[in-house]
């Protein structure tokens, strides 16, 4: 089986609940991931809006999970926390921490939660932007899989 993420906040390429939104709680969902390549030593997690009228506008970025990691609960950082070691890297509102989507009126966008198999944690410190994940992570990357939710006001 392929490299898979998932989640029982909402269905794949469906509308994302309120409470995972800024129109809510803002709470991050709950995820779930399989199959991980062999020699998987850490994963890495960004989730972007790339409807955002001024391009990619990053909403979580999370890097140095420990490899033996399958998922995150619901609500990380606001009553859950995410597995030891685990660093948090600054969304486009230039601070870390999960932001749910807030668009403004209009078409629903779309925001994909992208998650990274390394065969090696980054190196970087907390608070690192999605751009250093990204680079950090080119040599380092066995394989990717996403999910996708809409969300529109």
């Amino acid at each position: 089986m392929a490299f898979q993420i998932k989640t029982t906040g909402f269905a794949r390429g469906e509308k994302i609940p309120t409470e995972f939104t800024g129109d809510g709680p803002d709470r991050s969902p709950p995820l779930a991931w399989a199959n991980a390549p062999a020699g998987t030593k850490a994963f890495a997690l960004v989730v972007e809006d790339p409807d955002a009228p001024g391009g990619d506008w990053v909403h979580w970025v999370l890097y140095d999970l420990p490899g033996d990691t399958t998922g995150l609960p619901p609500a990380v950082g606001k009553g859950a926390s995410a597995p030891t070691g685990t660093k948090e890297g600054k969304t486009s509102w230039g601070k870390p921490g999960w932001r749910g989507p807030s668009p403004p009126p209009g078409k629903p966008h779309r925001y994909y939660f992208r998650l990274y198999a390394l065969s090696a944690p980054t190196e970087l410190s907390p608070g690192a932007t999605a751009e250093q994940v990204a680079k950090a992570i080119v040599k380092t990357t066995l394989a990717k899989c996403e999910l996708m939710g809409l969300y529109g006001r």
